[in-house]
């Protein structure tokens, strides 16, 4: 019999080095789904609530959880102006000649290459017409050589099956390794974090470790944005903009790394070498480093490396397809929230905590490395069933009564699950646009 979501996570982070901590529930209805997403949600908000409680000495903590279910997917709501999408027009699901693809455009050079391999103009109906002509394997294969990000709908026997499937199903959950020692206080508050993600799973993860009292600053390169989401990525940390391709930015870059106490990024494997800034690199400009990474496809196998994203890794290990089949669709069927991602940002953020104790016992560092692929195999593993649930609706009660003044305007934002005595949640910053801080860490408290 497989072993719980919960265990195997529990199993990852090394429970028995954990002091058990008791997780109260305000319960609610699951979420509709033929997984066990709510499941998902639970334990992997539940492993950082665990591991954030055991470095104050908290034993118990509290989640409500349907307001978990709603952290995994849009907590603001604006007052007096508009959020954009969270999609470019041209992202979706499209038929093939032999099945479905999604193709992912948010990004605009992603979006150029698609375009450039169907060779038609950036409207729905066009592109739709291109698509048709092309079967999954190849077309993904050629937007993916071209620079761009899609995903051919597989089922769960073919990524089983696959030679990627197979690699990411030998992958540890968290996969560790001791990369130094240097003895610290084991301490949330005035951690110094240097967040190099873009969207959503470290910012998921940053924005937790940002709401207990880490000092997180976020950098993003000249150009990059996501202006749906970046009310969510933003909450609770100063965000600055640096050019690693200028020596005047790199040179500042260093320098803010040398005085971080953890590095949470998710550049695909290799980015950061090419840049000069690969593992050895990094722990010789900072020896105390905590390093904790993200990929999408996986470190091993045939697409280790490949560009991915949540609503891409759905398609390729067969979740949309089994949920197509289960509810009787006619085109791909989707978890209810981007789980995948929401699920390994808590992931990271206990990884964080757990290597902060283990510093502060035994002056050990660890790295750690985790990808979308794996927290889907954790999801599968689960098993599937009919659908079953409800959909996450928020209501007026689940909204905190303060107004967030964010960068873009007044909003509200839904209250965040988790209650820990002695411990308040407390964002410094509110979301805000990017580059618009100075790339420098405030006085420690």
């Amino acid at each position: 019999m497989s072993q719980t979501i919960d265990t195997q996570i529990r199993d990852a982070l090394g429970s028995a080095l954990t002091p058990e901590v008791t997780i109260g529930l305000h319960p609610a209805a699951p979420l509709r789904a033929c997984f066990a997403v709510s499941e998902l949600i639970l334990a992997s908000l539940g492993a950082a609530a665990r591991e954030c409680a055991a470095l104050s000495g908290a034993r118990e903590v509290l989640i409500d959880q349907r307001q978990a279910q709603l952290w995994f997917a849009m907590t603001l709501r604006p007052r007096g102006w508009d959020l954009p999408s969270a999609w470019d027009p041209v992202a979706g699901d499209y038929r093939t000649a032999d099945g479905w693809i999604r193709l992912h455009t948010n990004a605009p050079h992603h979006r150029a290459a698609a375009l450039r391999v169907l060779d038609c103009a950036p409207e729905r109906l066009r592109v739709a017409e291109a698509v048709a002509g092309w079967t999954g394997d190849m077309l993904e294969t050629a937007i993916l050589a071209a620079g761009g990000a899609a995903a051919a709908m597989r089922d769960l026997k073919a990524w089983a099956d696959h030679p990627q499937g197979r690699a990411v199903a030998a992958e540890p959950l968290i996969a560790w390794e001791l990369s130094g020692e240097a003895p610290r206080e084991a301490r949330l508050p005035g951690l110094r974090v240097l967040d190099l993600t873009r969207v959503l799973a470290g910012p998921v993860a940053t924005r937790f470790l940002a709401g207990y009292g880490a000092d997180v600053l976020r950098l993003d390169p000249p150009g990059w944005q996501e202006p749906g989401v970046e009310p969510e990525v933003t909450l609770g940390k100063r965000r600055a903009g640096l050019d690693l391709h200028r020596a005047d930015d790199r040179q500042r870059f260093e320098a803010l790394l040398a005085e971080a106490d953890v590095l949470v990024h998710g550049y695909r494997p290799g980015a950061l070498d090419r840049l000069g800034y690969g593992a050895p690199e990094r722990r010789r400009l900072a020896p105390g480093l905590i390093d904790v990474s993200l990929d999408a496809y996986g470190w091993s196998g045939p697409w280790a490396g490949r560009r991915g994203f949540d609503s891409l890794l759905q398609m390729s290990t067969g979740i949309a397809a089994e949920g197509m089949r289960r509810r009787g669709a006619d085109r791909p069927v989707p978890l209810p929230v981007q789980a995948l991602d929401h699920a390994t940002g808590y992931l990271m953020a206990a990884a964080v905590l757990r290597v902060l104790r283990r510093r502060g016992a035994t002056g050990e560092i660890l790295s750690a490395r985790l990808s979308l692929a794996r927290t889907a195999a954790l999801l599968i593993s689960a098993g599937t069933r009919d659908p079953q649930g409800i959909p996450p609706e928020p209501l007026p009660r689940d909204f905190a009564p303060q107004t967030e003044a964010t960068g873009w305007g007044p909003a509200h934002r839904i209250r965040f699950p988790l209650r820990i005595p002695g411990q308040p949640v407390r964002w410094r910053h509110p979301a805000g646009p990017l580059r618009s801080d100075p790339a420098r860490w405030t006085p420690r408290p």
